[in-house]
């Protein structure tokens, strides 16, 4: 049996753009405001039917919003030698796969039989094993390089105390805090 549609997906395209609006200018907040501007427009609907799909619209502008940062903070580390790009990305997967799980939780048992529910949670799970592997590789790799980084500065501090080296402690210092500071 397939649930029922939201009387609020129903609602024409410009009615329901403009709603959408209102919710995001009210802060996804106000919902008896919002059922009383669409009664105004002439749909009778419930104050629990606006609220459960401002929640989904909430959701959704989450989901876009979190998307758009990490997709900018991605491209403000285009160099990447510390493959912050791959863990932002694994991040954000993290969350998606949380979340999705705990909707997949919430689902009425009449609308998602407990049968199917595992086989959605055990598909979650092996997304879930795999994603914890190569974040594990990845935690792994971020320590191997900064060990190869700690070797290589007592190399050249232990270079620095020889005359005529060329760097002096001072200049290695701030090339040590500059090169952490991009890698933090």
């Amino acid at each position: 049996m397939m649930a029922k549609r939201s009387t609020l997906a129903t609602l024409p395209a410009d009615i329901r753009q403009a709603f959408e609006r209102k919710l995001a200018e009210n802060g996804f907040a106000n919902y008896s405001e919002l059922t009383e501007w669409l009664q105004e427009q002439g749909y009778e609907v419930s104050r629990s039917a606006v609220h459960r799909y401002g929640q989904k619209i909430e959701r959704r502008f989450a989901a876009i919003k979190d998307s758009t940062e990490a997709a900018r903070m991605i491209a403000d580390q285009a160099t990447d030698e510390g493959d912050t790009r791959s863990e932002a990305l694994m991040a954000m997967l993290q969350t998606e796969l949380f979340n999705a799980m705990v909707d997949i939780g919430e689902i009425d048992e009449e609308k998602l039989p407990p049968i199917e529910r595992f086989g959605l949670m055990a598909d979650a799970a092996k997304n879930i094993a795999a994603l914890t592997s190569a974040s594990a590789r990845l935690k792994q790799f971020q320590a191997s390089l900064r060990d190869k980084m700690e070797r290589k500065f007592a190399e050249l501090e232990a270079e620095s105390t020889q005359q005529n080296s060329g760097l002096d402690q001072e200049t290695l210092q701030r090339i040590r805090q500059e090169v952490y500071g991009v890698m933090s």
